[in-house]
């Protein structure tokens, strides 16, 4: 089911279980940044809250205020807005590189993740950084995306763990630094250290969700209900491999990590209908390019005695190129900075 009806605007042009391709394509020449925006922007409320105040479907205004004004809470999209908007400007490759690189989270590689998961994979995000960063100043986790749903294979239920890179890049090489850079994700993320730090932080937030007897909306508690019986799962699974009673091994077979590179490619500023067969003859060479680089580059990562085998992961890679990063950034902070000061 679609939550944000993102279909209408993005096209998933591949869909494989470790590959999944997407683009927005054209009308009347002119690349559908607008609609594109008022996609991502349906997603802000479910995006920052999550499920922790209940299933928000519907929800007024101020609700969407509100959200908009919980994301500006956070420094790094406060940053981002005054460099992309009031400057003019955007982060440079050396930003990204060195002491700004935090604020990449401030470029909304997150919340586009966070809708291709929900309208294209049907997950349920289990955490939302953003809600609990507004509120305790604690950040919950290091991925970027934390959701339950179905597997790649659709075949059992998983967890999963995303990472988002979000590129542009002077030279036409933003997917192939992409892909690279997930790459150092996985090799820096999914380590035993590092995930025994990640199940203890999801842990501490266990509890905070709004209670089924104190849920009101008949519409959706069943749903709701339904969530929270998830959730408890999830929960118990990662207390257990926090404590050992449970393999690593055994609970990463059942977790899946989406991988998104959103990168500024060239083909749409040389295209603008993406009907053309020679658009989609390159988009799918450059797209097969890319997942050749990622493979190759997983394949260089060591295996290491007691820590996961990285290329055995349950990844799927997820791209989306764009035509202009500092434009489709600028006009979300734009609305969403509306929304927040409304």
């Amino acid at each position: 089911m679609s939550i944000f009806s993102s279909q209408s605007v993005i096209t998933e042009h591949i869909s494989e279980a470790d590959l999944r391709a997407y683009f927005v394509g054209f009308d009347f020449g002119k690349y559908r940044y607008d609609d594109l925006t008022k996609v991502l922007m349906k997603a802000v409320v479910d995006f920052a809250f999550g499920f922790h105040a209940g299933i928000l479907e519907k929800y007024t205004d101020e609700i969407l205020k509100e959200a908009a004004q919980s994301i500006y809470n956070i420094k790094d999209f406060s940053e981002v807005k005054w460099i992309y908007v009031d400057n003019n400007s955007s982060l440079s490759d050396e930003d990204l590189k060195n002491e700004k690189k935090y604020l990449k989270r401030g470029e909304f590689g997150e919340l586009i993740l966070h809708v291709l998961l929900r309208d294209f994979v049907n997950t349920i995000p289990l955490l939302s950084k953003i809600y609990f960063k507004d509120t305790d100043g604690v950040t919950v986790h290091g991925f970027d995306g934390v959701h339950i749903g179905k597997n790649a294979f659709g075949t059992g239920d998983s967890l999963y763990f995303g990472e988002t890179k979000f590129y542009a890049r002077a030279n036409d090489k933003a997917g192939e630094a992409g892909v690279k850079d997930l790459i150092d994700d996985v090799r820096e993320h999914f380590k035993r250290d590092f995930l025994k730090r990640e199940f203890s932080l999801i842990g501490k937030k266990k509890y905070a969700y709004l209670p089924l007897d104190e849920y009101e909306d008949k519409n959706t508690i069943e749903s709701y209900e339904n969530f929270i019986n998830q959730k408890k799962y999830w929960y118990q699974k990662i207390s257990d491999a926090e404590k050992g009673t449970i393999t690593l091994d055994s609970f990463l077979n059942s977790v899946t990590i989406p991988l998104l590179c959103t990168y500024e490619s060239a083909l749409l500023t040389k295209y603008n209908d993406t009907n053309n067969p020679d658009f989609l003859r390159e988009y799918n060479e450059q797209i097969k390019d890319l997942q050749i680089i990622f493979k190759n580059n997983l394949k260089l990562i060591e295996v290491e005695l007691g820590e996961p085998i990285r290329t055995n992961l349950n990844i799927v890679l997820l791209l989306f190129p764009i035509p202009n990063k500092k434009e489709l950034v600028k006009l979300l902070h734009e609305k969403l900075y509306h929304r927040a000061n409304l």
